[in-house]
């Protein structure tokens, strides 16, 4: 099977925690499962909640508006990282993201990168008058860690901005086929802590053999 053929999966960890994060044991668990599932297989791994993603600036929006050509070097170089991480989508067939929920919603962090991948003529294309993403046929795991339940029968389920926007923002780059996983209640005793956790771990551990 030559490099071209073995598929290619894009593993993302968002949470400034490092030993102490769920979201990172949990998507370590589920890709080292999927990688002896898929012996085959290569891994790039990102990590942007150690190494945070800078948010865009002044001259970021000014190369974005220019068109490629009328770019200056110093414009250029302001779209090197975002670039990269496009480059890395593009090439990666599968892609599993790490995402606690904070404040109902997504890190900061993630947020930077979703700004520097929603790129015109790049991810997204709007010369039909409606976005037409570029990403399609990609498939995309997203490991979520929460401190409640956010599910239709919590209560709490109008509250989740979290799931909603990442179904939204990928589909508009033709990301459809989206599998969430949540481990909930993180802030809870830690005997229901662990139950929770153990529910996740079992979810992808049967995820990664199909997957």
């Amino acid at each position: 099977m030559s490099v071209s053929q073995r598929p290619l999966l894009l593993h993302l960890d968002s949470s400034p925690r490092l030993q102490q994060s769920f979201s990172r044991r949990l998507t370590q668990r589920f890709v080292d499962a999927w990688e002896q599932a898929n012996p085959n297989s290569r891994i790039l791994y990102r990590d942007i909640g150690r190494f945070p993603v800078p948010h865009i600036d002044e001259l970021w929006a000014a190369a974005y508006e220019a068109e490629p050509t009328s770019r200056t070097p110093e414009m250029q170089a302001a779209l090197t990282l975002s670039d990269r991480f496009i480059n890395e989508l593009v090439i990666a067939d599968r892609y599993v993201f790490g995402i606690p929920m904070y404040n109902l919603t997504i890190p900061s962090s993630f947020k930077a990168y979703i700004d520097q991948i929603v790129r015109r003529d790049r991810t997204v294309s709007f010369q039909t008058g409606n976005p037409e993403g570029a990403l399609k046929n990609k498939k995309l795991l997203v490991i979520t860690t929460r401190k409640f339940s956010y599910r239709s029968d919590s209560g709490r389920a109008e509250r989740d901005f979290q799931e909603p926007y990442l179904r939204s923002i990928f589909a508009i780059l033709g990301v459809t086929d989206i599998t969430f996983v949540h481990a909930d209640h993180l802030a809870a005793e830690v005997d229901i802590q662990q139950q929770f956790l153990a529910e996740a771990e079992q979810t992808l551990d049967a995820l990664a053999l199909q997957w």
